[in-house]
């Protein structure tokens, strides 16, 4: 078995041999979302505690970290002589690496109100949705695929426990407009590259836009329709969370 673990250790989805991966919500499955549902939630408690400067390095680290993983994938993926166009990141969670990169330099509202609405969920989708079921748990893809989605998941995360992030309507609107912005040149590498990125050109199997493509012909369709649902169910906590600060300020005042 030791001798089979080494041998497919760095094999990518593209050459790993059918038998060896999971399954969608197998125990696998279920155990990673489990540990990043729990990740988060230890994380969140944790940099709600801290002052201004320890969030600021706490920031700095896991940025950094998530920024140096994706490079160290792309270096492997050179290293087996298995690198292709498409483990450029520019799919959206990579568009989310690089921009939490940026964050790391320069702290913008609208970064950061693109991270908590667009690269939340896609994230989280990636994660529930996973297509790197070939790999095996013994895999380095499987662990850098699960572990690069649940920080990218977090530190947005980390940003609004402590209020750092614009979460109004307005703001998440701009996100889209964002998104969009963002789509155009990345269908034109799509055009150039024969790649998908953003699936704009296709839907993986079991990915939720390949809905779209059986009952309305085309998956493009999907963006349109389940942007603004991803957007009102990121905005709904977000609601409750100002009201219940409101009663306990109304409950202050009155006591």
């Amino acid at each position: 078995m030791l001798m089979v673990m080494k041998m497919y250790f760095f094999k990518t989805k593209d050459s790993m041999p059918k038998g060896f991966g999971f399954s969608t919500f197998d125990l696998t499955h279920l155990i990673w979302l489990l540990v990043a549902v729990i990740a988060c939630v230890l994380a969140c408690n944790f940099y709600k505690k801290q002052s201004s400067r320890g969030r600021k390095i706490i920031l700095i680290v896991l940025g950094s970290y998530i920024f140096f993983q994706e490079m160290l994938k792309n270096v492997v993926v050179a290293a087996v002589g298995e690198f292709s166009w498409g483990y450029l990141p520019f799919h959206l969670c990579g568009i989310n690496i690089l921009l939490i990169a940026f964050d790391v330099i320069k702290q913008t509202k609208v970064v950061r109100t693109f991270l908590y609405y667009i690269g939340i969920p896609g994230a989280a989708l990636a994660l529930l949705f996973p297509n790197w079921t070939s790999q095996p748990v013994w895999n380095f893809f499987h662990l850098h695929s699960f572990t690069i989605h649940i920080l990218i998941v977090m530190y947005p995360l980390l940003l609004v426990t402590a209020g750092q992030v614009e979460t109004s309507l307005k703001a998440a609107f701009k996100s889209i407009i964002l998104l969009v912005a963002l789509a155009i040149p990345v269908y034109g590498l799509n055009l150039l590259w024969d790649t998908n990125f953003m699936f704009l050109m296709r839907p993986d199997s079991g990915n939720p836009l390949e809905m779209f493509e059986k009952l309305l012909g085309s998956h493009l369709w999907g963006f349109p329709i389940l942007l603004p649902v991803v957007i009102l169910i990121m905005y709904i906590p977000i609601l409750i969370a100002n009201k219940i600060k409101k009663q306990h300020k109304s409950q202050e005042q009155t006591n």
